[in-house]
């Protein structure tokens, strides 16, 4: 059964915690809002992509370059995934990735809450934000569990990824309402179900311990959220502008002016 709203999973939330460099796995399972795919799956699609690059560009006899080389431009020997394979493992359940910048993508990025979910990328970091039973979390896999996010929060801190450099694509389509909940033999290893309440008690705990919920590698980019101590209100309470001036600042460490996808190819070109 797919629906776009409606009450996943018996109201418990999937979230995937960092693993080695599995981050592009995570984005796509916490999309799915279930242990949907492997690295093994997704190194499959990389390896298809590669081939029918290949192919393409002998067909068009055009100076291959480095297409004829064993190096492939879709996974890096890191592990670090391209945008066109994350579109191919959610086209396989009849998702659409769109660019947030894209003409079609317009009414997303005046109203994202209408939206149900968005992909985040910089340098080799990859994170989904998505909407379950009407809520709004950041599922980042760096993250302990996943983080509970305003419809007004949601707006600025969107606006605040992109001046910051990231990468941002809209997810589209008939979302999955439904994962059977794997056993523990089933499970990969670094999934996880979660109620609402698990998820507030968990990054509570973590600032309890003196770690920010949002504590993450520098390298990445990633926010520091200084705003996890700051209530729903007192979010409320500020002006929007100022709100988003406030995440932007959080934002300025040393963001790269390009992010480069791992293939080595500049963000701007997308797969269509």
């Amino acid at each position: 059964m797919h629906s776009m709203e409606g009450s996943s999973n018996g109201g418990l939330l999937y979230h995937e915690v960092q693993e080695s460099k599995l981050c592009a796995v995570h984005c796509v399972n916490t999309v799915l809002q279930g242990p949907f795919f492997s690295e093994f799956d997704l190194a499959a699609l990389a390896s298809d992509l590669d081939r029918k690059e290949r192919l393409m560009m002998m067909e068009n006899r055009f100076n291959a370059g480095d297409f004829g080389s064993d190096e492939s431009h879709n996974v890096s020997l890191g592990g670090d995934f391209s945008i066109q394979v994350l579109q191919k493992a959610l086209e396989v359940w009849d998702l659409q990735v769109i660019p947030l910048n894209s003409p079609v993508a317009e009414p997303a990025q005046i109203d994202p809450e209408l939206e149900s979910a968005f992909i985040c990328h910089l340098q080799d970091h990859w994170f989904s934000i998505r909407k379950v039973n009407g809520e709004w979390y950041n599922f980042d896999s760096l993250y302990a569990a996943p983080e509970h996010l305003s419809k007004f929060y949601l707006s600025a801190y969107l606006d605040s990824l992109k001046g910051a450099g990231w990468s941002i694509f809209l997810v589209r389509g008939n979302f999955p309402t439904e994962c059977t909940l794997p056993s523990s033999e089933a499970s990969n290893g670094y999934g996880q179900w979660l109620t609402p309440e698990d998820c507030v008690r968990i990054l509570k705990s973590c600032n309890t311990k003196g770690q920010s919920s949002g504590a993450v590698d520098r390298n990445t980019n990633q926010p520091s959220d200084q705003f996890a101590s700051l209530s729903e209100a007192d979010l409320l309470a500020m002006e929007d502008e100022d709100m988003k001036a406030a995440i932007a600042a959080s934002l300025q460490d040393s963001a790269p002016a390009m992010p480069v996808l791992e293939s080595g190819v500049p963000s701007t070109e997308k797969s269509s």
